[in-house]
């Protein structure tokens, strides 16, 4: 079928928004008439090939719609059902059959290499293939997507909020509830007040942690972190010595850190506000940097780890994360600003300036 989507054929151009053929869903693949899709650093880091996906390709991560027809083989969606995407994966590797999905051993084939799980294509133009992302290229108008990569929501909730809760939310609040699921009174800094630093924040509240500090560069962003739970916020522009001001806030020193930004020197300044037996978890798509292990890490017993889509078996944590929001609990919607699918490059440039937290694509 012919279906409006926003290419990319070559590193770092704009999207332009173009007819394209997708092919028909397999036995086991739904397809979805896209309602939103949340815009994501990581789409961008993809544009300019710091991860190199195979172009031309249809990115878009953060999909949500109505399902439209489905395969022989599916049983859990039927036409007319709303749902929400989130990451790829095979389903048949030891971690995926131990409910590490999030660790699939290939991972970065399905979400990266431009294929479906079964390692080929649905989209084409003019003859030539293009690459798919995560498992769904969700800018566009329409998307073929796996079951296993789908969550069935109910009607009570605005659908084109469910998008970004399958990737950038889920990182930030997963890392938090289900990795690190922190003590009663226990003390956590965020680094960096984007969606996933802002989830974070959030999820700690929930967790009911006693002092949450966040550590970010804009004003505005610092005051929303304050009404989302922080309990204490550091404009890092405006403080010389961010890890002494976190040791001075926690008595010497959080219980755990979280880094979204990516940033080496941040990953080291939260390996210095933790306390002796803490942990840092890293989010953020950091390149090279150096530590001395035995004064940063080893000689307090401290632990550095990756936490790749937040730990979470989707089809288990967004429902949650629906009904904490439905509670109160997790107002995300706060984070998030919709644009038209036509305006894709301004959602892009908004985010890239920080005028804007979550922008959303509303498609259809």
């Amino acid at each position: 079928m012919k279906i409006k989507a926003a290419v990319v054929h070559e590193k770092g151009q704009d999207f332009k928004i173009e007819e394209v053929e997708l092919a028909p869903p397999k036995a086991d693949e739904i397809l979805v008439k896209i309602v939103a899709s949340g815009v994501c650093h990581t789409d961008e880091v993809a544009k300019m090939q710091a991860i190199p996906v195979p172009l031309p390709a249809v990115f878009g991560h953060e999909g949500c719609g109505i399902v439209e027809e489905v395969g022989s083989a599916v049983t859990e969606f039927k036409k007319g059902d709303p749902v929400g995407f989130s990451f790829g994966y095979c389903g048949h590797c030891e971690n995926c059959l131990s409910a590490h999905q999030h660790g699939c051993e290939n991972f970065n084939d399905i979400n990266f290499g431009g294929v479906m799980s079964d390692g080929t294509k649905r989209l084409s133009q003019k003859g030539q293939e293009i690459s798919s992302f995560f498992g769904q290229s969700s800018f566009a108008t329409y998307a073929v997507v796996n079951q296993n990569s789908a969550v069935k929501v109910e009607y009570d909730i605005e659908l084109a909020l469910v998008g970004p809760l399958g990737c950038g939310i889920q990182t930030g609040a997963g890392a938090v509830l289900n990795r690190l699921r922190p003590s009663f009174g226990s003390t956590i800094a965020v680094f960096g007040c984007g969606t996933v630093g802002m989830s974070a924040i959030m999820a700690a509240k929930i967790a009911s942690c006693s002092k949450i500090i966040a550590v970010g560069g804009n004003p505005t962003s610092l005051e929303l972190a304050k009404e989302l739970g922080a309990t204490h916020t550091i404009n890092r522009k405006e403080t010389d010595d961010i890890v002494g001001e976190i040791k001075k806030i926690t008595n010497g020193g959080c219980h755990y850190a979280i880094d979204t930004t990516g940033v080496g020197d941040f990953v080291k300044k939260a390996l210095g506000c933790v306390r002796f037996l803490g942990t840092v978890v890293v989010l953020g798509a950091t390149g090279d940097m150096t530590i001395n292990v035995q004064e940063e890490l080893m000689g307090e017993a401290k632990s550095l780890i990756g936490v790749v889509e937040g730990d979470a078996v989707p089809k288990l944590f967004i429902p949650k994360l629906i009904q904490y929001y439905k509670e109160g609990k997790f107002p995300f919607d706060k984070l998030i600003k919709f644009y038209d699918f036509e305006d894709i490059n301004k959602a892009f440039e908004d985010s890239h300036n920080g005028k804007v937290i979550k922008a959303v694509l509303k498609i259809n």
